[in-house]
C-alpha cells in the first residue's frame, strides 16, 4: 500500500480550504499545506485537520508548487489547489490507486463551477489533469500561472474514474480580475523565455479562441454562462498578447 501525501498552496482560502480538506481526509496519509502567509482563517481550519503547515513567500504558482511537493514526506503525492475537492468515486479511485505497487502518474477530469453553474463544455470538462503522481518521476512546468505536471517520458499515464470538482469564480468579478491579473504574469512568464507576438497574432488570436470555444466545442450549450467564458476567455489572450508586445516594446 502507497503511502499518500496530499498537497495544497493557500494564501486567503477560507472560503474554500475546509472543502477541499474534507474531501481528502479518507485517502490521506499526511496533509501538507504551504501557505503565503494568509491573513484570514485559513490556518486555523488547516489545524482542525492536523495538517502540516509551512509558510513561504509566493515564488510563481511552479516555483511554489514545487516547493510544497518536496515539503512532504512520502514520494506518492496528490496535488490540489485549496478550491478544488475531490468527488466521491475520485476518492474511492485514489484508495484504489494507493494499493496498486506499478502506477506512477495518474490523470483524472475536473468539472467547473462557474457561478454556482456546473461547465460542461468549451473545452472546460473533461479538462483532464495529472494530479496523482509519483515525485520522482514528475514535477510541476508549464508557463505560470498556467501549471501542469509534466511526467518523465517513459511513465505510463492512467485515467482513473471521478472528478476534482473545481469551485472557481463565485461570480463575474471574480473571473475578469483574476483575468488581468493571469495575463500579467503570463506575459512576463512568455517575454522571460523569449517568447514574440505581433500584431497579426494579436487580431487573430482572440477571435481563434472564441471561436474554438463557444463554437467547435459547444460552449454555447451551457447557456448564458458559457457565453460569459467565451467572451472572457478570448478577452484574456488579448490582454495577454498585448502584454507581451508591451514588455518588447519596453524592454526588448
Amino acid at each position: 500500500m502507497k503511502q499518500l501525501s496530499v498537497v495544497i498552496i493557500t494564501k486567503n482560502e477560507e472560503r474554500n480550504i475546509k472543502r477541499c480538506l474534507e474531501s481528502v481526509l479518507s485517502i490521506a496519509d499526511e496533509i501538507v499545506i504551504v501557505d503565503s502567509f494568509s491573513t484570514d482563517g485559513t490556518l486555523e481550519i488547516a489545524n482542525q485537520f492536523n495538517a502540516k503547515v509551512i509558510q513561504q513567500e509566493f515564488l510563481g504558482y511552479i516555483q511554489q508548487k514545487n516547493f510544497a511537493i518536496q515539503q512532504a514526506t512520502h514520494d506518492f503525492i496528490l496535488s490540489l489547489d485549496a478550491d478544488e475537492a475531490l468527488s466521491t468515486e475520485l476518492q474511492q479511485s485514489i484508495a484504489k490507486a494507493k494499493s496498486e505497487t506499478n502506477g506512477d502518474a495518474y490523470t483524472m477530469s475536473r468539472l467547473t463551477s462557474y457561478c454556482g453553474q456546473w461547465i460542461k463544455h468549451g473545452g472546460w470538462y473533461p479538462d483532464r489533469k495529472i494530479r496523482l503522481f509519483n515525485r520522482k518521476v514528475a514535477r510541476w512546468g508549464g508557463v505560470n500561472p498556467h501549471d501542469k505536471i509534466e511526467a518523465e517520458s517513459t511513465v505510463e499515464i492512467k485515467l482513473i474514474g471521478g472528478d476534482i470538482l473545481h469551485y472557481t469564480y463565485y461570480n463575474l468579478s471574480e473571473h475578469i480580475q483574476q483575468a488581468d491579473r493571469f495575463t500579467k504574469i503570463m506575459a512576463k512568464d512568455l517575454f522571460d523565455k523569449g517568447k514574440r507576438t505581433n500584431i497579426f497574432q494579436i487580431l487573430i488570436k482572440p477571435k481563434v479562441r472564441f471561436i474554438r470555444d463557444y463554437i467547435f466545442k459547444h460552449g454555447f450549450l451551457d447557456g448564458y454562462n458559457g457565453l460569459l467564458i467565451a467572451i472572457i476567455s478570448s478577452y484574456a489572450v488579448f490582454l495577454r498578447e498585448i502584454r507581451l508586445k508591451e514588455h518588447w516594446d519596453n524592454n526588448g
